[in-house]
């Protein structure tokens, strides 16, 4: 198969499922087993994460500016934004290197399968107790300068989920997560998105810095990197802006029905041989 038809497939898969939800690398290792890629060393499934990153940068330009000069102006706001986003990001930044050479293993449709199955429950128990309990009605606009350090470091370590089991989603653990430390729903979201910045932006860099090498293993090598980045760039800002307008009316049952739904049709591919769990 052609590898820029499959790096275009891959880029637009990743743009999509980056900041919902549902788990991009779940997604892109079931994809890329369908679709015959090779990515022997998963470059490719980390490094076209940084076109998703941009996205948010480009989405959120105006506010990050400014939060940059205010960091620079001193203002109290903007070095507490900039101190959570250090420290909820330190978790993931230290499980993922101290078990990097350990996790491997674990990136298989089966276990994609399976964490999206269970993690479908989760979000959908959570939600429907939530909305037992929720007597106001849902902030249309996050309040990102209201998060603690406190619970930017608990949501940073239930970002950690998603670093060890794939088919997780760091933005589905790090908005549980924001839930579970008392932010609302958009808040909790718009969070998970600033912080996929710094910690989807290093890791994209370090195995891109890592692989710099042994590109030729990817099937397209460079090429393929670079299509799927700008693919996973335009599709990931559509998604950002629409999930934003998206659950500040909406819960998040529908995703956590369609992980189930997603896991078990995986189940049924590997158990009929249409997909091999290798």
């Amino acid at each position: 198969m052609d590898f820029t038809f499959q790096a275009i497939i891959l880029g637009i898969v990743e743009g999509i499922t980056e900041f919902l939800p549902i788990s991009s690398t779940g997604h892109l290792i079931v994809a890329e087993h369908l679709l015959g890629f090779s990515d022997p060393s998963k470059t490719f499934t980390v490094v076209i994460q940084i076109g998703a990153i941009l996205a948010v940068i480009l989405y959120y330009f105006k506010d990050l500016l400014a939060r940059v000069t205010g960091l620079f102006q001193g203002q109290a706001n903007a070095k507490k934004f900039w101190f959570n986003l250090v420290i909820a990001t330190i978790p993931a930044a230290v499980l993922g290197l101290a078990l990097e050479n350990f996790l491997g293993f674990l990136d298989t449709p089966l276990t994609v399968a399976l964490a999206l199955i269970i993690g479908g429950i989760i979000l959908f128990v959570l939600e429907t107790i939530r909305g037992k309990q929720q007597t106001a009605p849902e902030a249309l606009e996050p309040d990102i300068d209201s998060i603690t350090p406190r619970q930017a470091l608990l949501i940073g370590a239930f970002q950690v989920l998603a670093v060890i089991f794939p088919g997780t989603s760091r933005s589905g653990a790090s908005i549980v997560g924001g839930w579970l430390v008392g932010l609302n729903r958009v808040t909790a979201t718009a969070f998970s998105f600033y912080l996929g910045i710094p910690t989807l932006g290093a890791a994209g860099l370090y195995k891109l810095y890592k692989a710099r090498d042994s590109l030729s293993s990817l099937s397209g090598g460079a090429p393929a990197l670079l299509i799927g980045s700008v693919v996973s760039l335009i599709t990931a800002f559509l998604a950002v802006s629409w999930l934003l307008k998206f659950i500040s009316r909406n819960d998040f049952k529908g995703f956590a029905i369609y992980r189930i739904v997603a896991g078990l049709v995986i189940l049924i591919l590997l158990a009929t041989n249409v997909m091999p769990n290798t």
